[in-house]
């Protein structure tokens, strides 16, 4: 395996060709730098992990400034008036070997009323040779006036696609292998996040007592069920016993399995089987990401008709999977849904 180190870090990327899923932003700024056109204020707004830092340097990387000109504040830690008015006044000096001086202020909604006010100022007539790159998770929490001194761009959480195919390159070059329904699993627990994928994948290749990572591992490592109580639940679902979901749900306990994780996994396939039910043409593709075992068993379960796994049991275990993060007992949403569902007359 190659050195150590956190591997977004080490895989972080570096020029505009190696930025995944955000096309639509980075042609933009392409185009602005290729027309000599560069906007003094941009606001980059998205989920964590989507990209925004590091966009935020490739950017200024492009536009020909340098290490010693680049700047970076975190707003969390320096939120209040008085950072502002250093940097108010610091925003005059000129640069010391770039054209542009690039400053990017991370988490930006987090500055303080007076702070945000002063700052207002600063972008309205900033100066000539300085740039700022606003970044933000919370872009509802940003006074109008600052949105509309900034050029927006808002990025898109990765689709489930995109991160299995960054973990399994990730993977490879660290010279480990995973197999497509283990980094399928990674890119669901990453909820949209490159950071958060590639460190889950960073546990699975640490934890490994080889060099191949199959989906039970993965599982295992990360909080997740194994496929077999997964597949457990779904059929007892379709069965209507109340007694084997449960069973199922309580092993799922028994291994510590991460609750909302495995609501959101147990949604992911039953979404499956409604999609191929009403869509079997396309059946190969929404399937594409599962295991053998699972591909099989959906499909029989999707051409089960009538049947009890339907858009109703969805939108009550998206309830469930809501009521879990403020349930004292996380897998108790699960429970009643199930109980629910499977006593309906």
């Amino acid at each position: 395996m190659a050195e150590h180190g956190a591997l977004y870090r080490k895989y972080r990327p570096q020029e505009f060709s190696e930025v995944r899923d955000q096309e639509h932003i980075v042609k933009v700024l392409e185009g602005a730098i290729k027309k000599g056109e560069i906007p003094h204020a941009l606001l980059f707004s998205g989920t964590r992990g989507t990209g925004k830092t590091t966009l935020a340097r490739i950017f200024a990387k492009a536009v020909g400034t340098s290490s010693v000109d680049l700047y970076e504040i975190d707003a969390a830690s320096n939120r209040g008036i008085d950072d502002v008015r250093e940097l108010k006044e610091a925003v005059h000096t000129l640069p010391y070997e770039s054209k542009y001086k690039v400053y990017i202020i991370d988490e930006v909604h987090m500055l303080t009323k007076e702070a945000f006010n002063a700052l207002l100022k600063t972008l309205e007539e900033p100066p000539a040779h300085v740039l700022f790159i606003l970044a933000t998770t919370e872009e509802e929490k940003l006074l109008d006036t600052i949105l509309s001194r900034c050029q927006v761009f808002r990025f898109r959480s990765p689709s489930r696609a995109v991160l299995a195919e960054t973990v399994t390159d990730v993977a490879k070059r660290e010279g480990f292998t995973l197999s497509p329904d283990a980094a399928d699993l990674i890119a669901v627990a990453a909820d949209g996040s490159f950071r958060d994928a590639l460190g889950v994948t960073q546990k699975v290749i640490l934890a490994s007592g080889d060099v191949i990572g199959d989906a039970n591992e993965v599982a295992a490592i990360i909080g997740a069920p194994r496929s077999e109580i997964l597949l457990g639940l779904i059929e007892a679902l379709h069965e209507g016993s109340a007694d084997k979901a449960l069973t199922a749900i309580g092993e799922a306990v028994s291994l510590h399995v991460d609750m909302k994780l495995f609501a959101r996994l147990l949604l992911e396939n039953l979404r499956a089987i409604m999609l191929v039910r009403n869509q079997p043409a396309k059946a190969d593709a929404l399937l594409a990401n599962f295991a053998p075992v699972a591909k099989d068993t959906l499909r029989t379960l999707a051409a089960a008709t009538p049947s009890p796994l339907n858009s109703q049991l969805l939108l009550r275990l998206l309830t469930a999977t809501e009521q879990i993060t403020y349930s004292p007992i996380p897998h108790l949403p699960l429970e009643i849904a199930v109980i629910e569902v499977t006593t309906k007359k």
